[in-house]
C-alpha cells in the first residue's frame, strides 16, 4: 500500500511539474553491435534522443528479443515497435517479399537506391501497410561468390560443383546452371569448405569477411560495379505506433531515418570494397563479374527462380516487371 502511494505521489509530482516520462520504443534485430545494421539503428536512436521530444528507442540486438525470422509478425501485431530486418524472411506472410532476394534484380548499390524510390517499392510498401508496417530506412546489402579451387564468374563455372547459396531463389538459379546445393547457414561455410563438403559459396560481403572465408578459398568474385546478390534489409516500424506519436516525435524519427539511410548506402559500398582488400591481402585471386556474365546468370534466373516466383505469387509477373523496369 505504501509503495503504491509513493508511486502515485511521484507520478503526480512529475505531472504537476510538467515533466512527462519519455515514451520508449523497442527495436529488435539479430546482429552484433559491430554490424552496419546495428549502427543504422543506433543513428536513429541517437538522433531521436538528441531531438529531445520525449521519445527513446531501446535496441535489443543479437536476437535477444525475437528470433531472426520471427520479427515481422510481432511487428505487424504491435507487440514490437521497430526492427532492422531482411524483408524476404517474411516471404511466408507476403510472398511478394521474396522478390527482395532475387538474383540479377539489382545490379549495384546505386541501382538499389533507385529501386528504393520506384513504383516497385511503392507496391511493396502498400503490402507492408496492409500488415500495419512501414519503412523508415531503406537499405540493400550486396554479396558475391567464392570458389575453393577456381573462380566463379559465369554460370558455366558452377557446373558439377557443390555450392551454398543465400536464399531459395539463388539455389534455384544455381541448380539451373548445373550446380548441386548444400543448404547451410553462412556461419557453416568455413568448415564445409575445410572438409571438402563445399566447392563454392554465395553470401554477403560482410559474412565472407567476418567468417574468415578467405582462409579457405582460391578465388573471390566480389560485389563491384556489377553484382548478382543483393538483399533488401530495411528498418521497419509498426505503422499504428508511428501514427500515434506527436508531430515532433514523428519528425525526429524521419530526420534520424534520413541520416541513417545515407550512412547505410555509403557503408554498404565500403563493406564491398573492404572485403576485396581483405581477400587480396590474404593472397586470394580477385575476379570481377562482367556485364556479359551478369546477363548469362539473369537468363538462367528467368527460366528458374523468376518463373517459379511468377507461378507461385498472384500478380507476380506485374511486380517482377516493375522491378525489372528500373534502370
Amino acid at each position: 500500500m505504501r509503495k503504491t502511494l509513493m508511486a502515485a505521489t511521484a507520478a503526480f509530482t512529475l505531472a504537476a511539474s510538467g515533466i512527462a516520462q519519455a515514451e520508449e520504443l523497442r527495436l529488435s534485430h539479430q546482429w552484433s553491435t559491430k554490424d552496419v545494421r546495428h549502427k543504422v539503428a543506433q543513428i536513429v536512436a541517437d538522433e531521436v534522443a538528441a531531438a529531445n521530444v520525449d521519445l527513446e528507442i531501446k535496441i535489443f540486438g543479437s536476437k535477444s528479443l525475437f528470433k531472426p525470422r520471427e520479427q515481422y509478425k510481432p511487428l505487424s501485431r504491435g507487440q514490437l515497435d521497430m526492427t532492422v530486418f531482411p524483408l524476404s524472411y517474411a516471404g511466408g506472410q507476403q510472398p511478394a517479399f521474396n522478390l527482395t532476394l532475387m538474383p540479377g534484380l539489382v545490379k549495384n548499390h546505386d541501382h538499389a537506391a533507385r529501386l528504393n524510390t520506384s513504383e516497385f517499392m511503392s507496391v511493396l510498401e502498400q503490402k507492408m501497410a496492409d500488415d500495419d508496417v512501414m519503412v523508415l530506412v531503406h537499405g540493400y546489402l550486396a554479396g558475391g561468390f567464392v570458389g575453393k579451387d577456381k573462380c566463379i564468374k559465369h554460370p558455366d563455372d558452377v557446373k558439377g560443383l557443390q555450392t551454398r547459396a543465400a536464399g531459395k531463389a539463388f539455389e534455384q538459379m544455381l541448380v539451373g546452371a548445373g550446380a548441386s546445393i548444400a543448404s547451410m547457414a553462412s556461419s557453416e561455410i568455413y568448415s564445409a569448405m575445410q572438409t571438402g563438403v563445399l566447392n563454392a559459396a554465395n553470401t554477403s560481403s560482410s559474412s565472407f569477411v567476418s567468417y574468415r572465408i578467405y582462409e579457405q578459398v582460391k578465388c573471390y568474385t566480389p560485389a563491384g560495379d556489377i553484382a548478382l546478390w543483393f538483399m533488401y534489409q530495411p528498418m521497419l516500424m509498426n505503422k499504428s505506433k508511428f501514427e500515434s506519436l506527436s508531430d515532433a516525435q514523428q519528425a525526429a524519427l524521419r530526420a534520424g531515418a534520413a541520416k541513417a539511410q545515407t550512412y547505410y548506402l555509403e557503408e554498404a559500398k565500403k563493406q564491398d570494397a573492404a572485403s576485396v582488400k581483405v581477400f587480396a591481402d590474404a593472397g586470394v585471386e580477385i575476379a570481377n563479374m562482367s556485364p556479359a556474365d551478369f546477363e548469362a546468370w539473369r537468363a538462367i534466373a528467368k527460366e528458374t527462380s523468376y518463373k517459379k516466383f511468377v507461378a507461385d505469387v498472384p500478380g507476380g509477373q506485374e511486380l517482377l516487371d516493375l522491378a525489372l523496369s528500373v534502370d
